[in-house]
């Protein structure tokens, strides 16, 4: 729950000045926390349902699936962000802004405080056996590279005056952004297609 509430709002604020200071990058990493923020909350939604449903008698179905669909959505969701992260990305480079380096700067670096406080408070609590905590955690972790990674591009913009390593942060955030998330969707679509050979004791063939 903290960690919902910590990233939503650091989420807002590096959203806002992303606009405000025109940083792609910036921006990228709000909307990267968004999505996270989405995420991670859904995990927390999906324990309390899986907790409800253990404890109801008509449900028969198998309620830990829950918190792999949750994390496939998460996936989803991650996937479908870092592709328009991308376009605008892209677009950026033939049509350059100027940016304002020292509040995007700034506020990477509180983005960057938060993730790290967040992956603690997540590594701290869990085994990474759970699906939905490691999902969480990844995302944090996830989030931490691209704060990097827009403190490190804007540094660079700002010192010699290119606003396009800019643009360069936002798409090499991406493109973690969209590999996390393809290995995300392969191992809860794995669960949910009952391809986890190992927990269930059957020879299952992949």
């Amino acid at each position: 729950m903290w960690v919902v509430v910590l990233t939503a709002v650091t989420m807002v604020v590096e959203v806002i000045f992303g606009l405000t200071t025109k940083s792609m990058a910036l921006l990228a990493d709000g909307i990267h926390m968004g999505s996270h923020v989405l995420a991670i909350g859904m995990s927390w939604i999906a324990y309390i349902i899986v907790r409800r449903l253990k404890t109801s008698k008509e449900f028969t179905g198998n309620a830990d699936k829950i918190l792999s669909l949750s994390g496939y959505s998460s996936g989803l969701m991650l996937l479908i962000f870092a592709i328009v992260i991308m376009v605008e990305a892209v677009e950026r480079i033939f049509n350059p802004v100027g940016i304002e380096y020292k509040q995007a700067i700034l506020v990477a670096l509180i983005g960057l405080g938060v993730n790290i406080l967040s992956a603690f408070l997540l590594h701290h609590k869990h085994e990474h056996s759970d699906h939905n905590i490691r999902a969480a955690y990844l995302h944090v972790l996830a989030d931490a590279v691209t704060s990097l990674s827009a403190i490190l591009g804007l540094t660079a913009a700002m010192i010699w005056n290119i606003p396009f390593i800019d643009t360069v942060a936002a798409l090499i955030s991406s493109i973690v952004i969209i590999r996390w998330s393809i290995g995300l969707l392969k191992d809860s679509g794995g669960v949910l297609l009952d391809m986890n050979k190992g927990s269930e004791g059957h020879g299952h063939h992949h």
